[in-house]
Parts: C-alpha cells; sequence; structure tokens
C-alpha cells in the first residue's frame, strides 16, 4: 500500500497537459468581429466561448486578419481558426469540426443591373470584373468558376468596390452580406442576388499537429451544446430565418 501514492503522483507527472490552443478568428460580421472595446463578438464568437466553458479553456480569442491566421492554421502549431469553410483541399490540410453555421456562396450586382446580368450566359457573367474577399472560399470557389477576380481587403472593400461602379458582381457568403450592407451605410436593397455558387458548411479548423485527444474533447463539448439546445439558442439569436445544424462532424487529418 506504501508505494501508491508515489506511484499516483508519477502517473501525474508524466501525463501530458492539456494542448494550449491560440484561438484565431476573424473580421466577418455577424459570425466573428471586434465590438466597440476592440473585444470579440459574433454568433461564432458565442459559440466558441460556450465551448471554452464547457471545457474550462480561459485562451484569449484573437482577431485577426484573415490571411494571416489562415497561414498561422497552416503553418503554426496549436492554432484554431474559426469559421472556416470546408472544401476538399482544407480537409487535406487540417481537421474539421462542426458545422458551425450553413451559408451560400452567392454572386450579387446591383440591384438596377441585376435583371440584365440574370439573362447572361454562364460565360458571359464571369467575363465581368468580380469582388472577392482575398484568400477567403469566396475567392477561391469564384476563381474556380471561371470569375474575373478583384481579391479586395474585406467584404466591405467588396461592397464599396460595387457601390462605386468598380466591379459588376461581388461574390460573398450570404450570411454577412446584409450586415456589410448596413455597416458602409448602403440599403439592403442596393444588391441583388444572380446566382448561387454553391452551399457552404462553416467549421472550427485545428491545424494540423493538434492532439487528437483535444480535438475529441473540443468534439465532445460541440455534441453537449448540440444536444442540451445552448447551441440554438446563439444560434437562433443571430439568425432566426435560418435552419440550424445540429448535426457534428469530424473531417479532415484527425478523422
Amino acid at each position: 500500500m506504501k508505494y501508491r501514492p508515489i506511484l499516483l503522483v508519477t502517473l501525474l507527472a508524466t501525463s501530458p497537459p492539456a494542448t494550449a490552443l491560440s484561438l484565431l478568428t476573424e473580421e466577418w460580421p455577424p459570425v466573428s468581429f471586434a465590438n466597440g472595446k476592440g473585444q470579440p463578438e459574433g454568433m461564432a464568437v458565442e459559440v466558441v466561448k460556450l465551448l471554452q466553458e464547457r471545457l474550462k479553456d480561459s485562451n484569449p480569442i484573437q482577431i485577426q486578419p484573415w490571411a494571416r491566421a489562415y497561414n498561422s492554421l497552416l503553418n503554426e502549431k496549436d492554432v484554431m481558426l474559426f469559421t472556416v469553410g470546408r472544401n476538399a483541399e482544407r480537409e487535406r490540410l487540417m481537421t474539421l469540426l462542426g458545422p458551425i453555421l450553413i451559408s451560400s456562396t452567392d454572386v450579387f450586382a446591383l440591384r438596377q443591373y441585376a435583371a440584365e446580368i440574370r439573362k447572361l450566359t454562364p460565360a458571359a457573367m464571369q467575363k465581368l470584373p468580380t469582388a472577392a474577399y482575398r484568400g477567403s472560399i469566396f475567392e477561391t470557389t469564384a476563381h474556380s468558376r471561371g470569375f474575373n477576380v478583384f481579391p479586395t481587403n474585406d467584404p466591405a472593400h467588396s461592397a464599396r468596390m460595387l457601390a462605386a461602379g468598380r466591379v459588376k458582381l461581388w461574390v460573398e457568403g450570404n450570411v454577412v452580406v446584409g450586415n456589410v450592407l448596413r455597416e458602409q451605410g448602403l440599403p439592403l436593397a442596393t444588391v441583388e442576388r444572380v446566382a448561387t455558387l454553391d452551399r457552404l458548411s462553416l467549421y472550427l479548423a485545428f491545424s494540423p499537429n493538434v492532439p487528437r485527444d483535444t480535438i475529441l474533447r473540443w468534439e465532445k463539448a460541440l455534441n453537449e451544446i448540440k444536444q442540451d439546445g445552448s447551441f440554438a439558442t446563439i444560434h437562433q439569436h443571430w439568425f432566426p430565418q435560418d435552419p440550424v445544424p445540429l448535426q457534428v462532424e469530424r473531417l479532415g487529418i484527425q478523422r
């Protein structure tokens, strides 16, 4: 009996500590953004903070430009970035956990030109100058569909280019377009959707080196909040008209 306390201390000392993740997100309101005090806020931020409560994780959420945050996800250790759109390439590079939100990749035009643009053939539409957020899945999708893409600094930059007539089209996730227009002082009726390129599931993304055990802990917490209704409460607060994704999927490297 005398050796057991010593054995217990030894086991505790050699047990690996929980991985401390760098939690990154971008300025993409209302999904994630900095509030007036510079603190992270938004639908996905609330979800991640709730998961942190369940996991007793106190790491700060950092808001960074998308290109910088995405580069950190691919090249640095112990990073979790949200929200990340799913595609085949990303499933080869990271682990995706979710979905947190379902969006669509839509093509928008100024309202006064929308009817005319809808009449164009796909090939003719693709030749029009098109704004898309640099480094985003929306830019990638527009390129893959053959659009004439002008990369922008952020969705607000895309909206301003469209409103000023510098481009004819804007490719963006439908869940943020209304918010972007309001922030630019533009009426919601300024633009109309002229095409939908695809549906887009948005996930938490973990860098390649994150231990499987760490991802499984986050997955367990996500299952819990989706089952007990707390996830749905957050989702419906921010997107009351949209269906709540209650399934949990783990995709990619740590599948």
